[in-house]
């Protein structure tokens, strides 16, 4: 019978790089149902947050980059020997359970998170994250910009009027009513993301009889990212 199991040999290329992304499934109607606060949620960017770093410390990926409900993990690494069911499955269901956990809450729906896989090039790494913060900034402006106008207007007329602005006239829109987006917190603009930082930890060596500085590296959730750049990705470790 496993002969039924069509898909279950296939595999990523060996010795590649991939880019497991996460969306959030139906996330639209869970922030209905969760009442979140509009245009953001800090609470539900602390629990994206934390389930980033169950991820990492889980899969070891080497980046984890995150914005809205939407979740990108770089692997060096490809986890379950490169099987396609088993990464896409494994990793989509371990991100809905550690959401679930974390927000701590009753839901009217299970959520869930669908997954795809991306084989990517060392070349590539730049330009995708780069891609993805970039929707990460027109989802800031749209997400603003859509609250503005609903305090002035119906939503009908509201999403009639957003549609046929972009991204320049909703920020000098906003910037008009006192509102600057470039004053608005990094995270809401940029994500955020989890990776390994080493810190200097000094100790006394009583077989030499002195100081010792060694470093340890640590999983770090970065709230306060630049805009993404080829030194930003070295300084990381993310690009050799």
């Amino acid at each position: 019978m496993k002969d039924y199991e069509v898909y279950s040999s296939l595999k990523v290329p060996k010795n590649s790089k991939i880019i497991i992304r996460l969306d959030g499934r139906s996330f639209h109607q869970l922030a209905r149902d969760l009442n979140l606060a509009k245009p953001y949620d800090e609470n539900f960017y602390k629990v994206i947050s934390e389930v980033c770093e169950d991820l990492f410390k889980e899969f070891s990926p080497i980046f984890v980059y995150a914005f809205s409900d939407e979740i990108s993990l770089l692997f060096d690494n490809v986890p379950f020997n490169g099987r396609v069911e088993k990464i896409n499955s494994v990793i989509a269901s371990f991100a809905a359970s550690s959401f679930v956990i974390h927000y701590n809450t009753v839901f009217k729906k299970p959520p869930a998170f669908d997954s795809r896989i991306i084989p990517i090039s060392d070349d590539d790494i730049l330009s995708y994250f780069k891609w993805r913060q970039d929707e990460s900034w027109r989802n800031c402006v749209n997400s603003h910009g859509i609250v503005f106008l609903k305090s002035k207007y119906s939503d009908d007329v509201s999403n009639e009027k957003i549609k046929g602005m972009n991204l320049s006239d909703i920020h000098e829109l906003l910037f008009k009513k006192g509102m600057n987006l470039n004053d608005v917190d990094a995270f809401k603009k940029r994500g955020i993301a989890v990776y390994r930082k080493n810190k200097k930890v000094v100790g006394f060596n009583k077989k030499e009889n002195k100081n010792q500085v060694s470093y340890r590296s640590y999983v770090y959730t970065d709230w306060q990212l630049p805009n993404f750049s080829e030194e930003f990705f070295r300084q990381t470790g993310v690009i050799k």
